[in-house]
């Protein structure tokens, strides 16, 4: 790997950063991952950013008072460095979708239909006996909204969104600014929705790094490195920040 200096660090939220729980609203935040993030962003000078599925509005509430470079939604929102704002409002074209899902969700105990306005997300957590169902009904509702929209699968979740933006845009688009530019990726994420993001950093002869997949699906992943869990990234993250402050 490069050396961290000259690093430019993506982080998946969910998963990643903070444990998955049974519903989205149920997640615990530790205390200290705010400042943890706060002190690496500032040795990184600022090339630091978050890319979760999570609307910007949550991730902030996450990590208050820090406002990081981040996409939301997948990349569907993005604040640059500058603190700009790009949205991009799919939220009209969903409400047939919107409507059909809510019935669905309704009738299935267990699942959660989780709306982010641009994208719906359909959680069978809970019910996971109604995975073959979800997916039936997803794909229904997709078919629908024509070529422009897909799955995205998740860790027991699908979520209608566009094929565009993902994680993968979402570091093309950072890496073309300051401070990003002329930096060496480094993308770290849990999930399948982050594989995108690992075949970005490599391809700016980067580094991926999955946290927990293996183990939880048994699935592979592209990615060159591997961490256990959760809080093996917070202590990765911490020996990061100290080497980095003790150049």
């Amino acid at each position: 790997m490069s050396p961290p200096a000259s690093w430019a660090l993506f982080l998946d939220v969910d998963g990643t950063l903070i444990e998955i729980a049974d519903a989205p609203d149920a997640v615990h935040v530790d205390e200290h991952v705010g400042g943890l993030l706060a002190r690496l962003s500032g040795c990184l000078n600022g090339a630091l950013a978050l890319a979760s599925g999570r609307p910007l509005a949550v991730l902030d509430r996450f990590f208050a008072p820090l406002e990081l470079p981040a996409a939301g939604l997948h990349g569907l929102e993005r604040r640059s460095a500058d603190g700009h704002v790009n949205r991009t409002d799919g939220a009209l074209a969903l409400g047939p979708a919107r409507r059909e899902l809510e019935r669905f969700a309704a009738a299935h105990p267990g699942t959660l239909l989780e709306d982010k306005s641009a994208t719906l997300a359909l959680h069978y957590r809970r019910a996971a006996d109604a995975e073959t169902e979800a997916r039936e009904v997803m794909e229904r509702v997709r078919a629908s909204l024509g070529p422009a929209y897909g799955v995205q699968e998740g860790k027991m979740v699908l979520e209608l969104k566009p094929h565009r933006p993902n994680k993968r845009t979402v570091v093309e688009d950072f890496m073309a600014e300051a401070p990003f530019r002329d930096r060496v990726p480094v993308f770290i994420g849990d999930d399948i929705t982050d594989e995108d993001g690992f075949a970005a950093a490599q391809g700016y002869g980067g580094t991926a790094i999955v946290v927990g997949l293996q183990r939880e699906t048994g699935r592979t992943s592209n990615a060159q490195y591997g961490l256990s869990g959760v809080r093996e990234l917070h202590r990765w993250l911490e020996a990061l920040g100290e080497r980095l402050e003790s150049r």
